[in-house]
């Protein structure tokens, strides 16, 4: 072989490892760059699942609240409806006195109302002629 040749395959030859070697870094400074982005990537995905799971807590004991207030008022008023039920069954069932009851009371009101009345519609009398009876 000629020197010539000797000379432009080595050439080539350091040529292409200078390309080579060039390429090699490039690559390994963009697989280092590529693995710091898919670190920020994944702090960033777990950053934001934390807080979408925190989100997802707060949503759901805010339910729960609501459920609990929703049963106590719901318990509340199933024991006013109960009472006034059975309030109304007592009745019902003791209507006979109930209704007896009333009209003694207003028998005793209108008989009290009439004394009342009368006592002061008679002229004041004294003692003999209350003994009398009205006849001196």
């Amino acid at each position: 072989m000629t020197d010539d040749k000797k000379n432009t395959r080595s050439t080539t030859a350091a040529n292409a490892k200078k390309t080579a070697s060039s390429a090699t870094s490039t690559t390994r400074a963009a697989a280092a760059g590529t693995k710091e982005t898919a670190q920020e990537a994944k702090k960033t995905t777990v950053s934001g699942a934390q807080s979408v799971g925190d989100t997802t807590q707060r949503v759901s004991r805010a339910a729960v609240a609501g459920l609990q207030t929703g049963q106590q008022v719901v318990a509340a008023n199933t024991a006013k409806a109960v009472e006034a039920a059975g309030t109304a069954w007592t009745v019902i069932k003791h209507r006979k006195a109930v209704a007896a009851a009333a009209a003694a009371g207003v028998a005793g009101v209108a008989g009290a109302a009439f004394a009342i009345g009368r006592s002061t519609a008679k002229p004041q009398m004294g003692p003999l002629t209350r003994l009398a009876r009205g006849r001196i």
